[in-house]
This record gives C-alpha cells, structure tokens and sequence, in this order.
C-alpha cells in the first residue's frame, strides 16, 4: 500500500516523543500564546531547541501540568 496524505495519519500524538506548540496546545487545551510564553521561560523543563525551532517534550510537559493547579 502506497503511504498518501490521504490515506496515512501519521504518529498520534499521545506516542509523539516531542510536540509542535500547536499540537500541544491542541492537546493540552492551553493557547498558543500561553505556550509560548511558558516556553521562553529560563528554567522550562519542557522545551526542546532543534536550531531556532522549540519543541514540547511531551512527557515532561505532561508531568508538569500534573504537578500544576494553575499556569
């Protein structure tokens, strides 16, 4: 079977070892801007760099919503 855009979905997100800050905020129900700003935090556990783009390393941004009762 050939692997189309139409035909293939990718990985779920809930396997992705990182995050776009979309898809995290799609998943974490928490705004762009807010992610954002959460991730140009100096001391942000979840934030990887790959050269200028940031990425959300799911299971640590994960563990940190858990430890959180409000952002």
């Amino acid at each position: 079977m050939k692997n189309t855009n139409e035909n293939y979905a990718g990985v779920p997100v809930w396997e992705k070892t990182t995050l776009t800050i979309r898809e995290a905020a799609e998943y974490s129900n928490i705004g762009i801007n807010k992610l954002s700003e959460m991730l140009r935090s100096p001391n942000c556990t979840f934030v990887l760099y790959v050269g200028n783009k940031k990425l959300v390393k799911r299971k640590a941004f994960e563990e940190y919503l858990k430890n959180k009762l409000s952002i």
